[in-house]
């Protein structure tokens, strides 16, 4: 249902790797923020595509806030888009489909969409119409209403009182009146029997401007592929270790509200095998289709992959398979702030990290950090500060060398 005035007006002019998503919250009684309505302001039409990409960008926001946090998240849908694969992404109980009537309300197309609806109620999804899905013809919607969006700016209100009965009597939704505007019309919708709220009296829409970032092409080409194929957790797992931002992009999605992990995910391959085949699949299906084209420079991709490799051929033999994941992991994610544009507190606030590998990046201490400086001073001409990383490590010359050499050697290969 079309939000406050703000929400519906024309796109923005944007760079090209950001989005904007204006985000209005709705109250309960007592004023308290129980969910939020999300509206893409990045373009001017609103189809199957945008409700993708709406989804899409607020699962994976990069911006140096939370976008909804634990909350509800409320986003408008176009019937095409509901049967789409990026609902399998989300984890139902966490977001609300707002689902307009049927053009023309002809009774045929009305009983098409009900099996879509239907299906996705049994999928544990939540549904909110407006006042529409209360006349007879659309009966069978009815019991799958857990909302029912009221527009004050569009109803009577000596109209209100009947249609609050009249959602009660028939659907077992909640009542939401929106565009509220004035003291008044809250305690009247209250004394009807509204429980949520949303509109100018309570708060005006904020406008976040998030970033896009892409990884290359070549490598989500090669994930679909592999997941195609049924390949193992090692296969996939190595494409997720050619592109730094491919790894931020699944580590941001699995860690998000949207996605509905009730633990931290701290590795790719706990990534990989948490998520399954279905949804990896369709995820990068996703990233390919709707992803716009990141500014980072291929250069930088590039050496934070040969810093994730060196690491971790640093740590094997030294440390355990799992720390030498988490020595991957600190190598290519030590230029995240470059790669996102924002400063490493804030890129490594996006993500959840294990505590060693976040004392590394943020101060170069810890198990990793040593190992660190050494693969930075092997990018420097600065002999001294090779010397003293060498001689922290008890590495040898030799033993480095061919650990940066090889690292070098198979991040050529990912590029060719």
């Amino acid at each position: 249902m079309p939000p406050s005035d703000p929400l519906a007006a024309p796109a923005l002019p944007v760079d090209a790797d950001a989005v904007v998503i204006a985000r209005q919250p709705i109250m309960d009684a007592q004023r308290e923020v129980v969910a939020y309505e999300l509206f893409d302001r990045s373009t001017a039409s609103h189809n199957a595509a945008s409700d993708v990409a709406l989804v899409f960008n607020a699962m994976t926001h990069t911006g140096n806030e939370s976008l909804v946090g634990k909350l509800t998240i409320f986003v408008n849908c176009t019937h095409e888009s509901l049967s789409g694969g990026h609902l399998d992404l989300i984890q139902p109980e966490k977001v609300v489909l707002e689902v307009g009537p049927v053009p023309g309300h002809a009774p045929a197309d009305i009983a098409a969409r009900q099996q879509t609806l239907q299906d996705l109620h049994q999928r544990g999804f939540r549904l909110a119409f407006n006042h529409t899905v209360l006349a007879p013809l659309y009966a069978s919607w009815q019991p799958l209403a857990s909302y029912v969006k009221l527009d004050l700016m569009a109803l009577k209100p000596e109209q209100l009182q009947a249609i609050v009965a009249a959602v009660k009597a028939r659907t077992p939704a909640q009542v939401v009146a929106e565009k509220v505007e004035t003291v008044e019309q809250f305690n009247a919708l209250q004394s009807y029997g509204a429980t949520l709220f949303q509109g100018y009296w309570f708060a005006r829409p904020d406008v976040i401007k998030t970033k896009v970032i892409s990884p290359g092409q070549a490598h989500v080409l090669q994930l679909i592929n592999l997941v195609r194929n049924q390949a193992s957790t090692d296969e996939i797992e190595s494409v997720l270790k050619k592109d730094a931002v491919l790894g931020f992009n699944l580590m941001r999605l699995i860690n998000s509200a949207g996605f509905g992990m009730d633990r931290e995910i701290t590795s790719f391959r706990q990534a990989v095998m948490l998520m399954g085949l279905k949804k990896l699949f369709r995820w990068a299906a996703l990233l390919l289709t709707s992803s716009k084209a990141s500014g980072t420079p291929a250069a930088v991709g590039t050496m934070a992959v040969v810093r994730g490799r060196m690491m971790e051929l640093l740590a094997t033999g030294t440390l355990t398979p799992e720390e030498c994941d988490g020595a991957f992991v600190v190598g290519i994610f030590s230029l995240l702030d470059t790669m996102l544009g924002m400063p490493l507190d804030q890129a490594l606030a996006l993500l959840s990290l294990p505590p060693a590998v976040a004392e590394a990046l943020q101060h170069g201490t810890g198990l990793y950090g040593p190992m660190l400086a050494l693969t930075k001073a092997c990018e420097s001409d600065d002999d001294s500060a090779f010397s003293a990383a060498a001689a922290a490590l008890q590495f040898s010359n030799h033993h480095i060398n061919m650990a940066h050499m090889e690292a070098l050697v198979w991040a050529d290969t990912l590029t060719m």
